[in-house]
């Protein structure tokens, strides 16, 4: 699991080096992330295609999932709220204050029916006709490599991507409301305080958390716990560039461990670049510690 943090920080360290002067090709670069974006979405959506046996027990597993996602999802919201509200942190840059309401909610919408695209058409396609996840993973190197760029060349010091403690405050606020959520969730569906602190420590880690836990506890509750994650990442998807205005430490959380590769190019859009440190920090904490606390909550059941 440490290699995959390695993997996804190597092409964002490596853009990070590459010096570009010219701001016409730093907009150009601009637009092709825009372009990434929605290209990632779409293969997100074949990929949700592809899943095997989703169409059995769909209502229990959408039922355990969703009121999971609901529970962690809001205790995640009112904590990172109240980061918010508590401290004076650095708001995202102009451009974003300039945009309206109903714009960010378009973006939203958009984001979604991107994915719903995807979706469509991978169900007219045989399963797993294509490599969706080799191309998804190529696609997000890219992308990475060129936010690495963008940071560089956009004056950002070393120190702001390293020591960051906003991004600190962020990642242990989410992990102590992931878990008080989980344990909501766990009480309402009769799981043991076990099983709900581990699925409730991936952190939106889906294709972690899918694996681990139905090694442990059987494919209905590995499913769940899939579900879950996913659930959590598509809400994050649509509801960042709504959040980011008023409520960053929310935008960037709500993500959970995504925030360090696949929320982070729409944390980009939304907030601009001076949002990326803290959501790579905070991004990075979690990918690191959710598969250990999984582990260890899930050799307790």
């Amino acid at each position: 699991m440490l290699l995959d943090v390695i993997l996804i920080l190597f092409p964002l360290i490596c853009g990070y080096l590459i010096p570009l002067h010219s701001p016409q090709w730093l907009k150009r670069l601009q637009w092709l992330c825009s372009q990434m974006v929605y290209l990632i979405l779409f293969l997100m959506g074949i990929g949700l295609a592809f899943v095997d046996q989703l169409d059995q027990q769909l209502w229990p597993l959408f039922r355990s999932a969703g009121l999971l996602t609901l529970c962690i999802c809001s205790a995640n919201l009112l904590a990172l709220w109240w980061l918010d509200r508590r401290q004076q942190q650095q708001r995202p840059e102009a451009p974003l204050a300039q945009q309206s309401m109903w714009r960010m909610a378009w973006e939203s919408l958009r984001m979604a029916l991107v994915v719903v695209a995807g979706t469509a058409l991978g169900l007219l396609l045989e399963k797993n006709s294509l490599p969706v996840h080799e191309w998804s993973n190529w696609a997000l190197m890219l992308l990475l490599l060129l936010i690495g760029i963008q940071m560089r060349n956009s004056g950002m010091s070393l120190r702001q991507m390293l020591l960051n403690l906003w991004a600190v405050k962020i990642a242990a606020l989410l992990i102590v409301s992931s878990w008080l959520g989980g344990l909501i969730a766990g009480w309402l569906l009769g799981w043991s305080w076990q099983q709900s602190l581990a699925l409730s420590s991936a952190f939106g880690w889906y294709s972690l958390s899918g694996i681990l836990v139905s090694g442990e506890l059987g494919p209905l509750i590995g499913s769940t716990a899939f579900l879950n994650d996913l659930f959590r990442e598509l809400l994050a998807l649509m509801a960042i560039p709504l959040l980011m205005r008023r409520h960053p430490s929310a935008a960037i959380g709500l993500g959970g461990a995504t925030a360090l590769d696949f929320t982070l190019p729409i944390i980009q859009r939304s907030g601009g670049l001076a949002m990326v440190p803290i959501a790579v920090v905070s991004g990075f904490i979690l990918s690191l510690l959710g598969p250990l606390l999984m582990l260890f909550f899930l050799s307790l059941t």
